[in-house]
């Protein structure tokens, strides 16, 4: 049986000029020829012609883009973080409260069975503060289906075609809340601090396998979420930062990406991305 084998003139240019000739399809850094008619899943393969070439290096080209999903990708920090992927070359999946029901576990699994992808940002997130001693069970259940159980049922969902692949990354946005919480936030504070042991047990546990889990504090955000909070409450925040400025979703978004691309040998950590100590 005739297996693929690695051409050392495997470069655009010799692909082009000679590819031509041939019957090829490219696959990253091998060329499979008539030859080789072994084709991966035991499929086979034969495409003529320098037309069939071409076709067949832009499926490769195609088949290469990493795919990033993000909950809550309509909110600020959602919008700015699909902007900043889809920018820099990711097929790019933004995710609304009317495009997937995170409450509802087999929709999410049936989701992610069809839309595997290589980053999952576990973005979506809602407050609803009240003092313990006032809030309702309802509200307290409220912020913690959207704040945790969304993204933990998202992870569990996203991880098995990760673990296929043989790669994969998940970032789970936190809050500065989860380590000083205001009055009145503990349901959010909670929500975001359960993301923190999620993130450290999923790492140890998916580590061998190449996958990855990590938390971002993104800061105090003047996003639509944000916008219910005083301008004297805005600046008594401001002025707990040691620079006196809040963060931007763009440079928070930046970073989301920086994590992903540059730090590939990084898993269980949680940045907190603004000045307050």
């Amino acid at each position: 049986m005739s297996t693929s084998r690695r051409n050392e003139r495997s470069t655009l240019w010799w692909k082009v000029f000679h590819g031509k000739d041939n019957f090829v399809v490219a696959t990253g850094g091998r060329v499979l020829t008539l030859s080789d008619t072994g084709i991966r899943n035991g499929c086979h393969s034969r495409i003529t012609g320098f037309w069939g070439f071409i076709h067949s290096l832009l499926r490769e080209t195609i088949a290469a883009l990493k795919r990033v999903v993000i909950t809550g990708g309509t909110g600020g920090l959602g919008k700015a973080i699909a902007l900043e992927f889809s920018a820099n070359g990711w097929d790019t999946v933004a995710l609304g409260r009317n495009d997937l029901e995170l409450a509802d576990g087999n929709s999410v699994k049936r989701f992610f069975e069809n839309t595997v992808c290589d980053l999952l940002v576990c973005c979506a997130g809602m407050i609803r503060d009240a003092p313990l001693s006032r809030m309702d069970e309802e509200r307290w259940d409220d912020v913690l289906a959207v704040n945790y159980e969304a993204a933990a049922r998202c992870a569990a969902a996203a991880i098995p075609g990760m673990l296929t692949k043989g790669r994969g990354h998940v970032i789970f946005v936190s809050s500065y809340a989860a380590l000083h919480p205001a009055i009145g936030q503990a349901a959010y504070a909670a929500a975001k601090a359960a993301l923190h042991g999620l993130a450290r047990d999923l790492a140890e546990r998916h580590g061998r396998a190449g996958l990855r889990f990590n938390v971002i504090l993104p800061g105090f955000l003047e996003t639509t979420m944000t916008e219910v909070v005083s301008d004297q409450r805005k600046e008594a925040i401001r002025g707990a930062h040691c620079l006196g400025r809040f963060n931007t979703v763009s440079v928070a978004a930046g970073f989301v990406r920086f994590l992903e691309e540059k730090l590939p040998s990084t898993s269980g950590q949680v940045f907190s991305l603004d000045s307050r100590l």
